[in-house]
């Protein structure tokens, strides 16, 4: 018999060792499961240790043979029946996200639901609700006995439906209900008084604008947490929940997924992809992973949820105390918004908001309004129009903007190009004009309609305090956009205290929560999601709201070379100063020094990379600025004292800038803007208008923002969908200044401008150079300029002085064709109806 040589044992020998092992391990194993099952049945709260035990023998020991007979209820047992009672115990860590989704619905509920009539009940249904944990969490964020009238858990699992009945009666909760039954069976008219008008079945085949639903009655919310996941025939499960929810109830989902983004870059119906793309890696693995405990991640299951429902709110996060397992959050309603009575009215009534076009409500037969909208088709429409109308007729949901509980925020398609180049990051965390000067200079009126660029937001609200009638915000970066809502949710829903915190010091600690379950109702899906996802800026020790966006370069190439010349504590002493002159006694010996040396000019603040990314200024803006330089006294005096390039001219820019507004403004008591930039916030003493109590007090109340539109879009899309003839005021900024002056951008722009502004209607700019060469455009285009500020040496034109001039543009006569007057708009069929 021929030898293997050396030290090499005979192969069976090998087998032997590691089956015995195997039996060893198996046998060992089974023992321990029996005592600690045997220990579980006796006590109804098992140990950690049990609990931890029972959770990996029923998951990756144990055989699933309760599906023998073809029964999805015996499968279920056979999984839960042994770790029922340790269920709660072992999830905490794996199922994250069930807080969160409890209280955005529990905010959303709250909000849709103040108005209601006292006789109409408050219904939740939680779809696979299992031990009835969540019923219990709810009650962190409203009183669960007290808010809802009938609560049902409905589970397939009789072990779990146990543990949930023994914990609501421990609690006492009497309005609480567990049906054990097939959640595709559940019927809500079964349980609830018949007086409460419940739905009937409907043909699933009708499409679902046709469908005609109760005015009242259905569950006020449904929820289902990591449920979907597990359930075999879920077409038909959720199937039947639109007819199971009221008419302006919400339903909210979390659960696992994996998905690439290729699946749904298409789709305008999602509230934003953030997060959503799972790689190759992850889909694969998390899928195979949890298919052994029969939990199915395929995508097909969410989107057929949002393809059932109209999403509200979404968001795609990760477990990362687990390996990063990809999960959801996703809050809907009813596929109809709830305002729509018939197939058009929701978007005729949003394109109205967007275009300033009548908005018409039918006075006696809904067909008018449907042939006013089928006759309009070549009149004015809206990107918003235009989307929502594609989506009808294919049956598909409205974009989530239409299903939000406010429709100032309007549909944009965040996967163009031109918004994602932002690379999803604000310039401005605050605006750079002085919103004192615009008042005394438009003193807008109550018939007014403006149109402004929105930049961080700060001027908007100050117009708002003026109540004009309609405000346009522009803005073609979303998350400039996103600022401004988080702005106006905090006025929404926040006391005082806490709206001071999070933009007066630019930090709060609960920021998260606060955003969770109290904004979140005021926010549109996609700025929620960006939010959420970067609630850091708010909540760390260090920085905070104004130490973000790309102005931050700017502020901390200011805090570098302070500390590089010695400097910091000086700036501290120039916060400190009592009064203007102590101010300029610091300014000129200690920080103008450094920060105007013509070292830091030359090699730091003239570089166009720098001008761009901290101060935003481009180089056609830059072109204007040495443009001017080169002109200039300092150059072609009798007494030059600069040469003609780039970093005299920008040294020149930032003396003419920096050194009147400390010898002029008192910086600690009424300068906010250059406050926020050296101390990174606000004072209760010196701040922006927004921020004082008697601006909160007056824009926290209901309706305050009903006059606002928010746009993201570039300034010319935005003129051409508005009606002829209807803005009064466009303030655009220096927005100009970026035009190359030899294409026809500016003039294009000017001649929508006339258009779209009634006759004495003003464009109020402002300009880094001293006479922009674009106002020979709006003098060409039927406009007469007027200079409100030019700064030269040792003057400053407002608080901030960052601009060489401001100007405002008068509309004096109409531009061929004859801008249309709005009154002549409104035709035969449309004056039947009211308007």
């Amino acid at each position: 018999m021929a030898s293997l040589g050396g030290n090499i044992l005979p192969p069976g020998l090998h087998a032997q060792i590691y089956f015995a092992g195997i039996a060893v391990t198996v046998l060992v194993g089974v023992c321990y499961s029996t005592l600690l099952t045997k220990k579980a049945k006796d006590s109804e709260t098992p140990s950690l240790l049990q609990s931890l035990w029972l959770f990996f023998y029923t998951c990756f020991l144990k055989p699933h043979d309760g599906d023998s007979n073809g029964n999805q209820q015996d499968a279920l047992e056979s999984f839960y029946k042994k770790q029922a009672g340790a269920y709660d115990a072992t999830r905490k860590v794996l199922l994250k996200g069930r807080e969160d989704m409890l209280a955005l619905a529990a905010a959303q509920l709250v909000y849709r639901t103040k108005d209601r009539n006292g006789n109409k009940r408050c219904i939740w249904v939680d779809v696979g609700g299992g031990t009835g944990w969540n019923i219990e969490a709810m009650s962190r964020f409203v009183d669960v006995p007290r808010f809802f009238d009938s609560v049902y858990l409905v589970d397939f699992s009789p072990s779990l439906c146990e543990v949930a009945r023994k914990r609501f009666q421990r609690l006492g909760w009497e309005n609480v209900k567990v049906i054990c039954q097939d959640a595709r069976k559940f019927r809500l008219e079964d349980y609830e008084p018949a007086s409460q008008g419940r739905h009937t079945s409907g043909s699933p085949t009708r499409g679902y604008l046709s469908q005609e639903r109760p005015k009242h009655g259905g569950a006020d919310l449904i929820t289902m947490s990591y449920s979907l996941s597990m359930i075999p025939d879920y077409y038909s499960v959720i199937d039947s929940l639109p007819l199971l929810l009221s008419p302006n109830g919400i339903i909210g989902v979390v659960d696992f997924y994996v998905q690439s983004q290729v699946d749904v870059n298409f789709r305008n119906y999602t509230g934003g992809l953030v997060n959503r793309h799972v790689n190759f890696f992850g889909r694969t693995f998390w899928r195979a992973w949890f298919d052994m405990d029969r939990v199915a991640l395929e995508p097909g299951r969410r989107d057929y949820l949002e393809y059932s429902f109209g999403t509200v709110l979404n968001v795609n996060t990760r477990n990362y105390v687990l390996g990063a397992i990809p999960y959801y959050i996703w809050l809907g309603t009813s596929k109809r918004p709830s305002s729509s009575s018939f197939p058009h009215e929701i978007v005729e009534k949003v394109d109205s908001l967007v275009t300033e076009s009548p908005y018409l409500s039918p006075a006696n037969h809904t067909d008018a309004l449907t042939r006013a909208v089928e006759s309009a088709a070549s009149e004015i429409r809206s990107k918003a129009f235009d989307a929502a109308t594609i989506n009808l007729t294919s049956n598909l949901p409205l974009p989530s903007f239409f299903y939000q509980n406010h429709h100032y925020r309007i549909y944009y398609d965040d996967q163009l190009k031109k918004h994602t180049q932002f690379n999803d990051e604000y310039i401005y965390a605050f605006t750079w004009e002085d919103t004192r000067v615009d008042e005394r200079i438009l003193k807008l009126k109550p018939d007014d309609v403006v149109l402004a660029i929105t930049s961080a937001g700060d001027n908007i609200l100050s117009y708002a305090l003026q109540s004009p009638a309609r405000i346009h915000a522009v803005d073609l970066n979303p998350t400039q956009n996103h600022l401004l809502e988080l702005k106006i949710a905090a006025f929404s829903s926040l006391p005082y205290e806490d709206f001071w915190k999070i933009f007066g010091e630019g930090k709060h600690p609960e920021f998260r929560s606060l955003l969770v379950s109290k904004m979140s109702p005021h926010l549109s899906s996609r700025a929620f999601q960006y939010w959420l996802s970067n609630h850091h800026i708010f909540t760390k020790s260090k920085g905070g709201l104004y130490d973000t966006g790309g102005s931050k370069h700017g502020i901390r190439i200011f805090r570098w070379i302070s500390r590089v010349f010695g400097c910091r504590s000086a700036v501290k002493q120039l916060l400190a100063a009592k009064t203007l002159n102590e101010q300029r006694e610091v300014w000129r010996g200690k920080i103008r020094p450094a920060l105007l040396s013509r070292l830091v000019s030359k090699f730091v603040v003239s570089q166009e990379a720098f001008l761009w990314t901290a101060l935003g200024v481009p180089k056609n803006q830059l072109a204007i600025i040495e443009e001017d330089h080169a002109r200039s006294e300092a150059v072609c005096g009798p007494d030059a004292t600069a040469k003609n390039t780039r970093s005299h001219a920008i040294w020149e820019y930032m003396v003419n800038t920096f050194d009147p507004m400390v010898e002029l403004t008192h910086i600690a008591a009424d300068n906010p803007y250059y406050l926020v930039c050296l101390d990174g916030k606000f004072s209760r003493n010196c701040h922006p208008d927004y921020l004082s109590h008697q601006a909160h007090a007056r824009l926290s109340r209901p309706g305050a923002f009903d006059g606002l539109r928010i746009h993201t879009d570039e300034i010319d899309e935005v003129l051409a969908c508005i009606a002829p003839g209807t803005l009064t005021v466009a303030v655009v900024m220096d927005s100009m200044d970026w035009f190359d002056p030899g294409s026809n951008a500016a003039a294009a722009q000017v001649t929508k401008l006339n258009r779209a502004l009634r006759m004495g209607g003003r464009v109020l700019l402002r300009s880094a150079g001293l006479r922009p060469w674009y106002l020979d455009e709006f003098e060409r285009h039927g406009f007469v300029a007027k200079c409100h500020g030019k700064r030269s040496p040792g003057t400053c034109i407002d608080r901030v002085n960052m601009y060489a001039s401001c100007w405002v543009c008068t509309k004096r006569e109409n531009l061929a064709p004859p801008t249309p007057e709005m009154e002549s708009m409104v035709g035969a069929e449309i004056s039947n109806l009211q308007i």
